[in-house]
């Protein structure tokens, strides 16, 4: 009766639990509501790991408490340490962990039903394999994807002959491999083959992926960490893991699926277009040709002229923004312009950063008010009537050769039309191009000023300008 009593109780938290993971998943959709989505779904993680504790038993509850007590304080630290501009790496990194702990739960597994001399069933072979599979592959994945935006390992696709047959092939060899477990459901050397392919199989994966596109690689092998722990879940027969990995697995392919439309590129683009043929970028015009070409520069009092006399402004952060962590200056100067009467809104991008929402997360860190943040579809329609336009780092994402080269390499991806301002300024250090490697037309405008410095350098400079208008 008691046994009855506790398995329902825990049925229950599971499903209470599986509830919270989902209205917090809703609110994290929403800069306004992430936070205390953040909230929600923590605590029914919190729900969740209690009643698997009390389910699981009997178990070395000192153990497992200490490990917990480890992973917590080690994750508040990477936490309370992180700089914004690095969240993107973190994130790649927790996705590889989450795949690793997939991975070691079916590793664990199989060495146990081998040790108490149990033959693995089909059914739960199938499971493990699909876990060292997915898990395997979003392991070593992410971990390339956090060397590249860390800096560690280059940010150029990489790749050598006959890749696309090679990763053809270890896929080919891991599910004859599979097949032959299934028929030798004890062989050990099988299974380790098994499990370093499918490690190597995560390396291929990531690395002929550009730095551009390393925001959807992150986003997919975010899915692929959730599929992964949904499999570890059949493996345990724990039905919170499996809801949660599928909740995981299911919003990270929909995130995919948005950068890709923002960027106006199929997955496969993403994926496989490091091994085209065709160029990756466009010389926009000739060696001559750039030399001649001039652009328009302003110091920071002609700006703060600019901005101040205004009836409408409109703020594009990018990752320079970011790398330089002047959101808060960024908020201070909009902050000066409205005390003039100045109108300032906020225009946003999908993909601007490294991740998706990057510039979101800033410039809540910054208490920008939400009601002032507009989404690219949004805000296009205005950029005509807008006085100015004051881009803070970003690059591509505001590249009219995207709407107007056929030739260049991203051509067809939906901009922030600020060429069609009344004015448009650049904060940047230089003219150097951004991720995808292509010279910036916008530059080069007769309505854009460009505005050269470190972008907190730059924006210090103009607050204390504007003040004195």
């Amino acid at each position: 009766m008691t046994s009855s009593i506790l398995n329902n109780g825990i049925e229950i938290s599971y499903l209470i639990a599986a509830s919270l993971f989902i209205v917090g998943l809703k609110q994290l959709g929403s800069p306004a509501t992430a936070r205390k989505g953040n909230v929600v779904a923590s605590l029914g993680m919190i729900l969740a790991i209690a009643a698997t504790l009390l389910y699981q038993t009997p178990m070395n509850f000192p153990l497992i408490l200490a490990g917990i007590l480890v992973g917590s304080l080690i994750g508040t630290v990477i936490a309370q340490r992180i700089e914004m501009t690095d969240m993107p790496q973190m994130v790649g990194l927790f996705n590889g962990l989450g795949g690793g702990a997939s991975t070691l739960i079916a590793v664990a597994e199989f060495q146990r039903l081998l040790s108490v001399g149990e033959t693995p069933t089909i059914v739960s072979l199938i499971t493990i394999l699909l876990s060292i599979f997915i898990g395997g592959i979003t392991l070593t994945g992410s971990l390339i994807a956090f060397g590249k935006l860390q800096g560690i390992i280059g940010g150029a696709p990489i790749i050598f002959p006959l890749q696309r047959f090679v990763s053809i092939g270890l896929a080919a060899l891991f599910f004859v491999g599979s097949a032959f477990l299934l028929l030798e459901p004890t062989s050990q050397p099988i299974f380790i083959s098994l499990l370093t392919i499918s490690l190597l199989l995560g390396i291929l994966f990531a690395i002929p992926i550009g730095g551009a596109d390393m925001p959807v690689a992150i986003s997919l092998l975010n899915s692929f960490s959730g599929l992964a722990a949904s499999a570890a879940g059949f493996v345990l027969m724990n039905d919170m893991l499996i809801i949660s990995g599928a909740l995981v697995g299911a919003s990270g392919i929909i995130l995919t699926q948005i950068m890709c439309r923002a960027m106006n590129r199929s997955l496969l683009y993403v994926l496989f277009s490091a091994f085209s043929k065709t160029k990756t970028a466009v010389d926009i015009a000739t060696a001559g040709e750039q030399a001649a070409r001039t652009v328009n520069s302003v110091d920071s009092e002609e700006a703060a002229m600019m901005l101040g006399y205004a009836k409408s402004v409109v703020i594009v952060p990018g990752y320079g923004m970011a790398v330089a962590q002047a959101q808060h200056t960024t908020r201070e100067l909009a902050d000066q312009l409205e005390r003039l009467g100045v109108e300032v809104k906020y225009a946003i991008h999908p993909v601007a950063g490294r991740m998706p929402g990057h510039m979101n997360v800033l410039l809540a860190e910054a208490n920008v008010p939400y009601p002032q943040l507009y989404d690219m579809d949004d805000i296009n329609p205005d950029f005509g009537n807008v006085d100015v336009a004051l881009v803070i780092g970003a690059n591509d994402v505001v590249n009219p050769a995207a709407r107007n080269d056929e030739r260049s390499p991203i051509y067809g991806m939906p901009i922030l039309e600020v060429d069609k301002a009344h004015h448009t300024i650049v904060i940047k250090r230089g003219l150097n191009p951004g991720f995808a490697g292509v010279e910036n037309e916008l530059f080069f405008k007769s309505k854009t000023m460009m505005l050269f410095g470190n972008a907190k350098n730059v924006l210090t400079d103009l607050v204390g300008s504007v003040k004195q208008l």
